[in-house]
């Protein structure tokens, strides 16, 4: 406060203040007595109060103002004491600021406000300090100056000149004005100052001050030797790397770190990242350089960009759109399958004629061993892409997708990051296996992170929380496998194109076999064709007595029993060739496990065929029912669900509320007990398709009409006897057919879904299309007491 200049007390001055003053309020800042200050004022009522000041006798009463963001302070708004002063000099300057010198006379206490408009005035009383003596003002006035002056050598925010102004003081209120206004504690700890007129109190609250005061002075020099001792440890550093670099220059030695350091600024240059993670990877890397070695972050730091320059940016795989390269290659790898070729071929061609369309989001569906994960190897090497699986079985948390923080120990990016890193193109076929089997826990639910990469319109951006910065995912085709489509959220499911693999034919696991999975075993167990030579009608006998699948894992299984048996006798050089034939089979894979043909042997009474759907492919049903005296109670084994016991229900009641139409006494079912059996009880069952079997079943019983044993039926039955449709209709028909059925009664409104069977099963079945329940016994059921 260079501009302060201690004045002389005046006291005629003093005797001429008037006590109606002008009042000018004052912000962030307090004017003592004895004080010359510059102001500037910008206000127009503090204008107004100048030049009324001015205009009268220079006098001005400054009050300071609670609020210092008000800018129209109100008489509530300012405190009740403050300092007279007079006006010396007054500049007006081009800004329409005004620039006044005033000098502070004395303390005013405001009594009341007279005027508010066009400027505030104020009557007040002049205050005038007392002069008290004595050894306690002395010792109080030696203790404030101590304070002062040890405050004054702590830090340099003071003037070293105040200190010879305030020696000269010898005024105890005077010494505490002069002294505080150097010190410059808040506002409210300068109002409480020019508050106390008892120059003792004054003095005793400026000690106080001074404490504080040298306190964080304390503080800040303490702070400022450990920041200045650090930035001379760090030049230290520098000065002596600088040497040391020097010097291995002189000698001619390699810095490593230099080097390596200059190796990775040469791999970001050359990476062909995007501009904004271009930008993010140099400033890390200029974040490492300048990290200590000794660092724990060094090694998360180093590790973080060699993740970066890992991820394919720019590379990517040269697309073959030779359709019929592609179409060879999909049939020479697998037999059948003709939807998903098409959809591939679909897609080249498409790729053809516009190169930048996005990559597809496939979901293969199917039962297990249909080939649904090895047609994806088969779909990558048609397009000349790399090849990536990962296996979502069983995950549940949802770093495993998206990654986890780099704040985290042992962080490491989520599985589709890592998945493109293997790959090192931009554009591999990404499969991802078992999509179905997700599970979900307090880690979070990873079928929700998957929606960001399943879908074309966001993964353009793909987030990862270790890399923290957007992945272009729309040039990878993104192919999933499951078993059911239900497990599946339905968000998810929407974003994925969904092609269901069937349960192969007969026919088809003929050629698949003799194609591919002989010759597979032949190769992984050593042996040559030579060697072993498996018959036709020996791997139809495979197919249909050792054997029951939609898929081939189980055919691959048994031909791989035959081959180490084979092997065995070869290398013990008991015999160097092999004929199997079907009488062979017994001693290679052991007793038939299922039999083959008809459902049943002969017609039976109380016994129907039911076709049912499985997630390993479509199978028949057994259904039996047993008559016996009772009151007509319903009994319902074999493991049923809710809804197929409702369908037994329904069967019953259609049967009783039509038991005249069908011969049978009204009284019969009051007198019998029904019990209806399911057979296989391991296994759960349920669904609404089983309906109409149980209701031939049923009637059957009752009526003594036995089932022809070569019909095999499907479909729902209302509580009328109308026939309605069910789903899985291929799958079924597929059962039927490796069960030997040959007769099928199906809906009439599931006549539509015989278009997706193979030529050969369609014109292997016959098929009876039913809408009521008389046209199902009319098929199904002989006449009463007629031989099978």
């Amino acid at each position: 406060m260079g501009d302060q200049v201690e004045l002389l007390i005046n006291d005629e001055r003093l005797r001429q203040v008037p006590e109606i003053l002008p009042v000018l309020p004052i912000r962030d800042t307090v004017i003592y007595p004895y004080i010359i200050q510059p102001l500037c004022i910008g206000r127009e009522k503090s204008r107004r109060a100048l030049e009324a000041a001015m205009s009268r006798d220079r006098y001005l009463l400054l009050v300071a103002q609670r609020d210092t963001t008000n800018d129209d302070p109100m008489p509530e708004d300012l405190y009740t004491v403050g300092t007279v002063v007079e006006c010396l000099q007054m500049l007006r300057l081009p800004d329409d600021t005004v620039r006044v010198t005033v000098e502070g006379l004395a303390r005013m206490q405001v009594r009341k406000f007279i005027q508010l408009d066009p400027h505030l005035e104020a009557d007040g009383v002049v205050l005038i300090d007392e002069e008290p003596e004595g050894k306690e003002i002395h010792a109080l006035m030696r203790s404030a100056l101590g304070l002062f002056e040890h405050c004054l050598h702590l830090g340099n925010r003071i003037p070293i000149e105040s200190l010879e102004h305030v020696r000269q003081v010898d005024e105890p209120g005077r010494l505490a004005d002069l002294i505080t206004s150097y010190v410059n504690p808040t506002l409210e700890e300068k109002q409480a100052i020019l508050a106390c007129f008892n120059p003792a109190e004054r003095l005793e609250k400026l000690i106080a001050l001074l404490h504080t005061e040298a306190e964080m002075l304390e503080i800040e020099r303490r702070i400022h030797s450990k920041v200045k001792k650090g930035l001379e440890s760090s030049q230290k550093e520098f000065y002596l790397r600088e040497r040391m670099k020097a010097i291995q220059e002189e000698l001619g030695e390699r810095d490593e770190r230099a080097a390596e350091f200059e190796e990775l600024r040469q791999k970001i240059e050359s990476a062909g990242m995007p501009e904004a993670i271009h930008t993010r990877a140099l400033k890390d890397l200029d974040r490492l350089e300048r990290m200590p070695l000794a660092s724990p972050e060094v090694t998360v730091m180093r590790t973080y960009l060699d993740w970066l320059l890992s991820m394919p940016w720019s590379v990517r795989s040269e697309d073959l759109l030779n359709l019929d390269a592609a179409e060879d290659v999909l049939n020479v790898d697998h037999y059948g399958l003709p939807k998903v070729k098409e959809r591939i071929l679909e897609y080249l061609a498409v790729r053809r004629l516009n190169p930048k369309m996005r990559g597809p989001i496939l979901c293969f569906v199917g039962p297990p061993g249909v080939g649904k994960t090895s047609i994806g190897r088969s779909i990558a090497r048609a397009l000349g892409r790399e090849f990536v699986r990962i296996s979502l079985g069983g995950i549940r948390d949802e770093g495993e997708i998206r990654g986890h923080r780099r704040t985290y120990v042992g962080a490491l990016p989520g599985r589709i990051v890592q998945g493109m890193k293997t790959a090192g193109k931009r554009n591999p076929v990404f499969m991802m296996d078992e999509i179905d089997k997700i599970g979900q826990d307090f880690r979070g639910d990873p079928s929700a992170a998957l929606l960001e990469v399943l879908d074309p319109e966001q993964n353009n951006a793909f987030s990862d929380h270790y890399l923290e910065v957007p992945l272009d995912l729309s040039e990878v085709m993104f192919i999933t496998t499951a078993n059911l489509l239900d497990p599946i959220p339905s968000a998810l499911r929407d974003r994925m194109e969904v092609i269901e693999f069937p349960g192969y034919t007969e026919d088809e696991k003929m050629h698949i076999a003799r194609l591919f999975l002989v010759p597979k075993q032949l190769k992984e167990h050593g042996l040559a064709a030579k060697n072993l030579t498996i018959a036709h009608e020996t791997l139809l006998e495979i197919i249909r007595r050792y054997t029951r699948e939609a898929g081939v894992r189980n055919l691959e299984r048994e031909i791989a029993t035959i081959c180490r048996k084979v092997a065995r006798q070869v290398a013990a050089g008991n015999r160097k060739s092999f004929t199997v034939k079907p009488q062979h089979l017994h001693a290679f894979l052991g007793v038939e496990r299922f039999r083959y043909g008809l459902a049943e042997e002969r017609d039976e009474v109380g016994m129907a065929t039911g076709l049912g759907w499985t997630p390993t492919g479509g199978d028949i049903l057994a259904v039996e029912v047993s008559l016996m005296p009772g009151k007509g109670q319903l009994q319902l084994t074999g493991q049923l669900g809710d809804v197929m016991q409702e369908s037994a229900k329904t069967a019953v009641s259609y049967a009783r509320a039509r038991a005249a139409a069908l011969g049978i006494p009204a009284e019969r079912f009051a007198e019998t007990d029904i019990h209806i059996h399911v057979p296989a009880g391991q296994i759960p069952k349920d669904g609404p398709s089983a309906g109409i079997t149980l209701a031939t079943a049923l009637i059957s019983a009752i009526t003594k009409r036995p089932v022809r044993r070569t019909v095999a039926m499907t479909g729902e039955i209302t509580l009328r006897g109308h026939v309605l449709p069910v789903g899985g209709i291929k799958e079924k028909m597929l059962g039927a057919h490796r069960a030997g059925v040959t007769t099928i009664i199906l809906p009439e409104e599931n006549r539509k879904d015989l278009e997706e069977l193979p030529i050969h099963v369609r014109e292997a079945l016959i098929f009876h299309f039913v809408d009521r329940m008389p046209k199902v016994l009319e098929v199904a059921l002989l006449p009463a007491n007629s031989e099978s």
